[in-house]
């Protein structure tokens, strides 16, 4: 597992042994990154400059793409103990500890944000329907920004991870399905 693109590319990142984190393939960050730089609703604006939230982090490998990509800041929800020490050990692997915030907790409890997020990654595990939890506490505790991009990572077979939002892009790749979406879109 490796950094795809921008500042830090090519750099190698640690992840934990075990099956307790399933870190998001380079192929799929690969093909996530490029669809939020060339669809018509992304662009590098939606990137460079944006202060990120990668929930359910793992190794980071979300929020540390978006950082080398350009993003100014990235803060880091994690509970495993495990993943916790991978992330941090690829936060000073790739010279970002700067540029991030980790909270060793849940994002289904987070603090109240500083600044709103305008790019939220969610890579729970997946089933148990994470996403709609960690979105309302999000939302909750004012961590997303009015029209951020929210991506959400799920199995495959699972449905939609909320209702009542226009889909901006859903993809899938191997095991994983990909949906994209800004907040506030609401379906009409």
């Amino acid at each position: 597992m490796r950094i795809i693109a921008g500042s830090r590319r090519g750099r190698v990142l640690e992840a934990p042994f075990g099956s307790a984190t399933r870190p998001t393939a380079d192929r799929v960050r690969q093909a996530l990154f490029d669809m939020l730089l060339h669809a018509p609703w992304g662009g590098m604006e939606c990137i460079e400059g944006a202060r990120v939230v990668d929930g359910f982090a793992g190794t980071g490998a979300l929020g540390l793409e978006a950082l080398s990509r350009g993003a100014a800041f990235c803060t880091f929800f994690e509970v495993d103990r495990a993943a916790l020490g991978a992330l941090r050990a690829n936060l000073a692997g790739c010279r970002m500890r700067e540029m991030a915030q980790v909270f060793a907790g849940s994002v289904l409890r987070p603090k109240r944000a500083v600044a709103p997020c305008g790019l939220v990654f969610l890579d729970p595990p997946y089933g148990l329907g994470l996403p709609a939890q960690a979105l309302a506490a999000l939302f909750g505790a004012g961590w997303i920004a009015p029209d951020a991009l929210i991506v959400v990572e799920t199995g495959r077979d699972e449905e939609a991870p909320v209702e009542g939002v226009e889909i901006l892009a859903e993809r899938m790749h191997g095991a994983a399905r990909l949906w994209v979406w800004r907040a506030g879109g609401e379906a009409g």
